[in-house]
């Protein structure tokens, strides 16, 4: 389950703009967004952790931590301000700190013990800034200073804060504030020039010297490729150069080997893959690589050990050893000179022996662990980790199996307790579960012996209980704010105005303050009115009149005179203090009281046609009225028919009436009846009765043929 934490900077130089608009905080979040997504693409992102650090002082530093959500580590990343100074280094250490939190309580470093590569956090530190100078409250910095005084207990078991899971990668920000015009370049992101770079290739990380937003996409996808499950190893060389090979792959003793001249391949700092169980999806493991002390009883405390081991390894050409059933494990090395030379050797069906320093008893080099080998296919070169000294251990078990048939004799016990003694009392359990699993499990006693003393067991337990109680303390204290600082705040009147004196308008400000007929203007000493301050104007804030008399203009005098008359009279029923025109400026809250409105309206008229048919309704169309109630227009009947017709009460249902209605124009009839005798028709019958009143053809009615 990888580890992302993200070390935001959060200092004022953040805040500083480029030339795409927005600050250089801006750009780091969206960073952090755009990481997140591109993560998401792996299927194996789902177990990832993720980790946010600013630059505040520690605690409070710490802004999502081991038991804070995904949405609260967006809550925080949206919330950030950048308001502090550039503490690098004690952010760096808080960082570490809260990566190692758990270590001690979960043995995953097991001191003393060996390094379990398949054990392990691995975990990718992403810090986003500016590359300033550092800033602390002492001063500017030139170096970047990392911390070693922790309050994390066990902490001087390891000589740096980090461990050799944890890789520190840094995104430095140098976008301009103005638009190039030059073209951009293309290809690999360069490294930095500032202090954080040495920083991220001791971890075995790296840092991007980001100029465009392209390119910071190109290192966010880089950055996502990066996060793999491993651990980092020291690999240097120990003995002379081998022999160079020719394009056959064979020795070529005619070509000399430069021994002496340091080549990059002698000295790697580099990643060493430890892939995960396809069942279980945890790495699993047998054999430690050895510690590089022989541990002793006597021993009163653990020496402190490097973060990185240093492994070295001997250019003398061996052949890999191995037989069936006993375990061994399988580590990829990241690409680096140091594979590519043994790649160019082409030389697959040899191995270079790798060891510890100070690992035995008695060598001081120590006695090889395991040996470095390229693949049968070239493509990569592997780690394999044996058994401690497994040159003498291989030959004895296969003679075990294959010659004594598991019957040993007196000979073969005895070479093996010799080898036993070459051993390290830690490697005794794994190589107790191997033999079991090869048939032979009663060639090691069960009372097995760590190497350690008692007192360094009982610190080691002491330190458990207290880390625990540690990191209890810390967790509480992630997401709660700094204390404020209690004192005595004095506001600087100095800074916020304008003297008179320096006002380069100073005699006729004093001309429209005092008037026209001041006397002795011209006499007056600039230097009595050094106590008077000009306010500097604000756009956004308003005079509130109503408060202050002396906010009044002079030519406003006479209009707020009344309406201050009218406040203290009650003339109106205004707020006091407002004026007609602001009455309109309701709070939010009572905005909607329209019932204390209607009460001081004034009652409703009457309605002009008291007859007319109410709607039923004001939702939809105003105009829709109930046509129950409704009388039909006659103008319609002549268009629509008696089908539609609605018979009123009193009027003949002839079918001779209704004959001369559908043949006859409705400009040739001639009303019956005037319109004052029809009170219930609508107003807008009448306006068509009217129409057809004043029509030029309604005198020629009697004129016309009966048969028209």
């Amino acid at each position: 389950m990888p580890i992302l934490l993200f070390l935001i900077d959060t200092s004022a130089s953040m805040n500083q703009r480029t030339d795409l608009g927005t600050s250089y905080l801006d750009i780091a979040k969206g960073a952090v967004e755009l990481f997140l997504k591109l993560r998401a693409r792996d299927p194996a992102s789902r177990g990832d952790r993720y980790m946010l650090v600013t630059y505040d002082e520690p605690p409070y530093c710490i802004k999502a931590g081991w038991k804070e959500n995904h949405a609260t580590f967006m809550s925080e990343l949206k919330n950030l301000q950048a308001s502090g100074l550039t503490t690098l280094g004690q952010a760096l250490r808080s960082s570490f700190d809260l990566l190692n939190l758990n270590r001690l309580i979960s043995g995953i470093d097991n001191y003393g013990q060996g390094r379990n590569p398949f054990f392990l956090e691995p975990s990718i530190l992403i810090t986003i800034t500016d590359g300033n100078k550092l800033t602390s409250t002492a001063g500017v910095q030139e170096e970047l200073h990392l911390p070693l005084n922790s309050p994390l207990p066990g902490s001087e078991l390891t000589k740096e804060p980090f461990r050799w899971d944890q890789r520190l990668f840094a995104l430095v920000l140098r976008l301009p504030g103005l638009a190039s015009t030059e073209p951009e370049q293309l290809g690999s992101v360069p490294t930095d020039e500032s202090a954080i770079t040495q920083m991220c290739e001791v971890t075995g990380g790296r840092s991007y010297c980001v100029r465009t937003q392209r390119m910071l996409n190109q290192c966010l996808e880089s950055l996502v490729q990066k996060v793999q499950s491993g651990v980092v190893i020291n690999f240097e060389k120990t003995g002379p150069d081998p022999l160079p090979t020719g394009e056959d792959g064979l020795m070529d003793s005619s070509r000399p080997s430069n021994s002496f001249a340091a080549q990059p391949w002698h000295s790697c700092h580099k990643l060493i893959y430890v892939r995960p169980n396809s069942k279980t999806g945890v790495p699993v493991g047998h054999w430690p690589i050895p510690e590089s002390f022989w541990p002793d009883q006597n021993l009163p405390s653990l020496p402190p050990r490097t973060s990185h081991p240093v492994v070295r390894f001997s250019c003398v050409d061996c052949e890999p050893m191995v037989i069936d059933k006993l375990p061994f494990d399988k580590y990829e090395l990241e690409p680096s000179p140091l594979t590519q030379y043994i790649l160019e050797r082409k030389s697959p069906h040899t191995c270079w022996q790798v060891f510890v320093t100070s690992s035995g008893k008695y060598n001081e080099l120590g006695y090889p662990f395991g040996y470095l080998k390229a693949s049968t296919t070239l493509t990569c070169v592997n780690l394999f980790v044996m058994p401690y000294n497994y040159p003498v251990l291989l030959p004895l078990l296969d003679d075990l199996f294959k010659v004594h048939k598991l019957k040993p004799n007196v000979k073969w016990r005895q070479a093996f307790e010799s080898y036993l003694k070459t051993l390290p009392p830690y490697y005794l359990l794994p190589l107790k579960k191997a033999l079991r699993m090869m048939g032979a499990p009663n060639l090691i006693s069960d009372n097995l012996d760590c190497g350690l003393s008692y007192s360094v067991i009982s610190y080691l337990k002491k330190l458990s209980q207290q880390t625990k109680l540690e990191s209890e303390r810390i967790l509480a204290s992630v997401g709660k704010k700094p204390p404020q600082e209690i004192g005595i705040k004095v506001k600087n009147h100095s800074g916020g105005g304008v003297s008179l004196t320096h006002n380069k308008n100073f005699r006729k400000l004093l001309k429209e303050i005092i008037g026209e007929t001041a006397p002795r203007l011209a006499e007056l000493n600039t230097k009595e009115f050094a106590g008077f301050q000009v306010g500097l104007l604000n756009k956004d804030l308003k005079p509130q009149t109503y408060r202050n008399a002396y906010d009044i203009p002079r030519r406003g005098l006479l209009d707020q005179l009344t309406r201050m008359r009218s406040n203290l009279l009650k003339t109106h029923k205004f707020i006091v203090g407002q004026d007609e025109d602001s009455l309109h400026s309701v709070p939010v809250a009572q905005m909607g009281n329209y019932q204390e409105y209607l009460k001081t309206l004034a009652s409703p008229l009457r309605e002009i046609d008291p007859d007319q048919p109410k709607r039923l309704h004001t939702f939809g169309n105003p105009f829709k009225q109930d046509k129950k109630g409704m009388m039909i227009d006659e103008a319609d009947e002549f268009v629509t028919g008696p089908q539609n017709k609605v018979k009123r009460p009193g009027e003949p249902s002839s079918p001779l009436s209704s004959k001369r209605r559908r043949s006859m124009s409705l400009l040739l009839r001639k009303p019956q009846t005037p319109p004052t005798m029809l009170p219930s028709l609508t107003t807008f019958t009448r306006r068509r009765w009217k129409m057809v009143n004043s029509h030029p053809m309604a005198s020629c009615q009697n004129l016309l043929p009966r048969s028209l």
